[in-house]
């Protein structure tokens, strides 16, 4: 039986729901930059334009484009008739380092995610306030083990601390590095922080507390996000393939 076709429509809507981009301000939840009546077999995914990002569309032979950062694209490079798709908040709290479901799976959760601090928009009351972080259960495993199997996750680290455990069995993962961020994680019970950029901001409690932290960069968490969506996309459409683009530098 012949799959129907996949629109840019269909494609928008669908990370629309997955990255929830109705937490957002209008401004910022982003979706399609331009329209394309192309049906969908191949989507390009990439972090920000790059030289030749024109020629790299065509050499994949792309039907869609998905950017984060699309400020910088010059629209005449790309052709006519390929869709460009751009998410840049919501792509960053649902993919990222943060409430981040699908890591939280890829990290083998146990137990439910419990959300680590909030941030509210003051432009518009009316939203929710959007979890910093998350908190869960884990194997319980040593430090080591846990080190090894994130390092190989991101593809390498930026800054660590070991902390005070030997252990670890809950695991706090979350979009920033503050005082009381990281006294929230361990005093309810987190034995690891990880996050993206490490922040003198909360090296005291750090200290204090004995938690341990690995700082994996925000560059590596962004990648680890690119493929994350490539995997969405992919289950979602068996037919599509997505195409990776990480950055050279």
């Amino acid at each position: 039986m012949t799959s129907p076709p996949i629109y840019l429509h269909d494609v928008a809507e669908f990370l629309r729901h997955e990255l929830s981009v109705e937490r957002f301000t209008k401004a910022e939840q982003g979706g399609i930059h331009r329209r394309s009546m192309r049906s969908i077999r191949r989507i390009g995914l990439a972090l920000e334009p790059f030289p030749g990002i024109g020629d790299w569309v065509r050499q994949e032979q792309l039907d869609v484009l998905w950017l984060h950062r699309h400020w910088q694209l010059d629209m005449k490079s790309l052709p006519a008739d390929v869709g460009l798709i751009c998410h840049h908040l919501p792509f960053d709290e649902a993919l990222t380092i943060g409430y981040n479901a699908h890591l939280a799976k890829a990290l083998k959760d146990a137990a439910p995610l419990e959300p680590l601090g909030y941030k509210e928009d003051d432009r518009d009351k009316s939203l929710p306030p959007r979890p910093i972080g998350m908190i869960f259960d884990v194997e319980q495993l040593d430090y080591s083990a846990y080190l090894t199997f994130i390092t190989a996750m991101f593809k390498g680290y930026e800054r660590l601390d070991a902390g005070k455990s030997t252990t670890i069995s809950r695991l706090a993962v979350v979009g920033a590095m503050t005082d009381v961020l990281v006294r929230q994680a361990a005093q309810r019970g987190a034995q690891l922080y990880l996050t993206g950029a490490y922040r003198k901001a909360g090296e005291l409690a750090v200290k204090e507390t004995g938690i341990a932290v690995i700082a994996v960069g925000h560059l590596r968490c962004e990648v680890w996000g690119l493929y994350a969506l490539a995997k969405m996309l992919e289950e979602r459409w068996p037919t599509i393939e997505c195409v990776v683009r990480e950055p050279t530098s």
